[in-house]
């Protein structure tokens, strides 16, 4: 899923080089929208992570 964010956030700031407003502000969003699930699901396989196996 980071990959994706990086790839929308690359195409956003290529479209932004290139004038094209709307695009580059879609594949942003895109891009911090990504990112920020991915910091949700990170943090929640972190916390499920530390629990201990069930005997």
């Amino acid at each position: 899923m980071l990959n994706w964010a990086v790839t929308f956030l690359i195409i956003g700031l290529i479209a932004g080089v290139l004038g094209l407003s709307g695009v580059a502000g879609a594949a942003t969003q895109i891009a911090w929208i990504l990112f920020v699930i991915f910091l949700i699901l990170f943090v929640i396989s972190l916390v499920a992570g530390r629990r201990p196996p069930p005997v």
